[in-house]
C-alpha cells in the first residue's frame, strides 16, 4: 500500500485541489499532432539504422569469409556476438528506461552502437570483430524496445497499433536496405564500407534527437510528478487551456501494488502473458535470425553470385516491411492474438514451399518476400502488443525484456545455422526445419490470447 500512496503522491502539484487530467484520455480525444508525428518519425529513423546495423553481419559474411580465408561456419562467433549484445542491452536497459526515461536511453544507445559499428570496420580477425559486434549489439538492443515504447505512449489508442507498426517498419526497411547497400558497396569498397555507413548514420542522428525528441508523457507523470507535461500537451493542442500547475495522471496510477518495473511483469494478471510473449518472441527470432544471418551464404553456396545472394536476403526484410503495415491495420480492427498466430502459421507453410523451390531466382525471391512478410508481421506485432499489455511503470521493461529474452532465440538461430552448415545440411533441409519454431510461436501467442491485461 505504501508504494501505491507514493505513486499517487508522485503526480501531485501545488494545486492539489484541481481535478487530475488523464494524459492518455487527452491524447485519445484528439487527432495526431505535429509533436506526435515528429516522435514517430524520429523513432522510425532510430529503428531504421538499428535494423541496418543488426543485419550487417549477415550481409558482409560471404565477402568477409572470402577475404579472410575462413570457412562460413567459422563466422559463428561474429554472428552470435551482436545477438548476445542485443540481449544484454535489452534486458539491462528496460528497468533503466522505466526509472530514468526513454529519451536519455535512446540517445545514449544510438551513440553507443554508432561508435562501435564504426570501429568494427577496422577489425582484423574473428575475435576482434566478434568483440566489437558484441558492444555494437548492446547499443542496438537498448534502442529498439525504447523506440517502440515511446511511440506507443504518444499514440491515441485507436491508432496505436497502426502507428507503432508503421514506425517499426523502419527496422525491417533498414535490414532490407542493408542487403542492397551491401550489394552496391562491397564490390567497390569492401565489406568495411557497410560497417562505416552503419556507424556514421547514428552518430549524425544523435544531435537531432537531443534537439527534437520529447520525453514520454506517461513517464513524466509516473516518475517526475508531471513536470513539463502541460507544456508538451499545449504543443500537441495549442487550443487547450491548461494551467502549468494542473495535476496530471494516467489510468493505472494506484492500481498496482508494486513500484518495481521488474515486479510488474510478474504481478497478478501479467505472469502468464509475460511467459507466453517471451516464448513467442524466442521462437520467432530463432527463425528470423537464422534466415537473415545465413540466407545470403546459403544462396551463395547454391551457386548464385554474392550480389544476388545479398539481394535475396534483402527481399526477406522488404516483405517484412509490408507485413508490418498490414498487421498494424489488422490489429486495430480484429483480435491481435489470432492475427499474429495466423501470420506465424502461414509463414511456416511458406518456408516449406521455399525449401522445395527449384532454385530459380525469381521464384526464390517471391517466396522469400512472402515468408518475410508474414513472419516479420507476426514478430513486429508482438512489440506493439507488449507495449499495450503492460502499464507505464513496467512498459519499457516489459517490451525490452521480451525483446532481450527473445534475442536468445536469435543467438541460437544464428549459431545453429552455422552448426547445420558445418554438418553438411543443405538449403532445403535448413529452411524446412524452420517451420517448427514458426508453428511453436503460433501456439504460444494463442496461449497469450487467453490472458488479457488486468482492467
Amino acid at each position: 500500500m505504501a508504494t501505491q500512496i507514493h505513486a499517487v503522491q508522485a503526480v501531485s502539484s501545488p494545486r492539489s485541489d484541481a481535478p487530475a487530467l488523464d494524459v492518455q484520455q487527452f491524447i485519445n480525444e484528439r487527432g495526431i499532432s505535429g509533436v506526435q508525428w515528429l516522435t514517430v518519425a524520429l523513432c522510425f529513423l532510430i529503428v531504421f539504422i538499428d535494423g541496418y546495423d543488426t543485419a550487417a553481419a549477415g550481409y558482409i559474411a560471404p565477402s568477409l569469409s572470402r577475404d579472410w580465408g575462413v570457412a562460413a561456419p567459422m563466422l559463428k562467433p561474429m554472428m552470435s556476438a551482436a545477438l548476445i549484445g542485443l540481449a544484454i542491452g535489452a534486458i539491462g536497459v528496460g528497468p533503466i528506461a522505466d526509472r530514468f526515461g526513454r529519451r536519455k536511453v535512446l540517445i545514449g544507445s544510438l551513440a553507443l552502437f554508432g561508435v562501435f559499428s564504426l570501429a568494427s570496420a577496422w577489425a582484423y580477425d574473428i575475435v576482434s570483430i566478434s568483440v566489437l559486434r558484441l558492444l555494437t549489439g548492446i547499443g542496438l538492443g537498448a534502442a529498439m524496445p525504447n523506440a517502440i515504447t515511446l511511440t506507443s505512449e504518444y499514440c491515441p489508442a485507436r491508432h496505436r497499433s497502426k502507428l507503432t507498426m508503421a514506425m517499426f517498419c523502419g527496422f525491417t526497411l533498414g535490414s532490407a536496405s542493408g542487403g542492397f547497400v551491401a550489394a552496391r558497396l562491397i564490390g567497390e569498397y569492401g565489406w568495411q564500407s557497410v560497417l562505416i555507413v552503419g556507424g556514421v548514420a547514428p552518430l549524425l542522428l544523435v544531435p537531432v534527437l537531443i534537439a527534437l525528441l520529447p520525453e514520454s508523457l506517461q513517464y513524466l507523470v509516473v516518475r517526475r510528478g508531471g513536470a513539463g507535461v502541460p507544456a508538451l500537451l499545449k504543443r500537441m493542442d495549442r487550443s487547450a487551456r491548461l494551467d502549468e500547475r494542473i495535476r496530471t495522471t494516467v489510468p493505472e496510477i494506484g492500481k498496482l501494488k508494486t513500484d518495481s518495473a521488474v515486479a510488474v511483469l510478474f504481478s497478478p494478471g501479467y505472469t502468464i502473458g509475460t511467459v507466453a510473449l517471451w516464448a513467442t518472441y524466442f521462437c520467432g527470432l530463432l527463425t528470423i535470425y537464422l534466415i537473415t544471418s545465413w540466407l545470403p551464404t546459403l544462396v551463395s553456396n547454391a551457386g548464385l553470385p554474392i550480389a544476388k545472394a545479398s539481394q535475396i536476403g534483402g527481399m526477406f526484410m522488404f516483405g517484412g516491411a509490408l507485413g508490418c503495415l498490414l498487421m498494424g491495420v489488422v490489429m486495430d480492427r480484429y483480435d491481435p492474438h489470432r492475427a499474429i498466430a495466423w501470420a506465424y502459421s502461414i509463414s511456416a507453410v511458406l518456408l516449406l514451399a521455399l525449401a522445395q523451390s527449384s532454385g530459380d531466382l525469381s521464384d526464390m525471391g517471391a517466396l522469400v518476400f512472402a515468408a518475410g512478410l508474414f513472419i516479420n508481421a507476426g514478430q513486429s506485432a508482438l512489440l506493439a502488443l507488449a507495449a499495450g499489455f503492460y502499464p507505464t511503470q513496467g512498459r519499457a521493461t516489459g517490451v525490452a525484456w521480451m525483446n532481450g529474452i527473445g534475442r536468445f532465440g536469435g543467438i541460437f538461430g544464428a549459431y545453429f545455422g552455422g552448426t547445420l552448415l558445418g554438418l553438411g545440411w543443405n538449403f532445403a533441409a535448413i529452411v524446412s526445419a524452420l517451420a517448427v519454431p514458426a508453428l511453436l510461436a503460433a501456439t504460444a501467442i494463442w496461449i497469450k490470447g487467453l490472458q488479457r491485461a488486468p482492467g
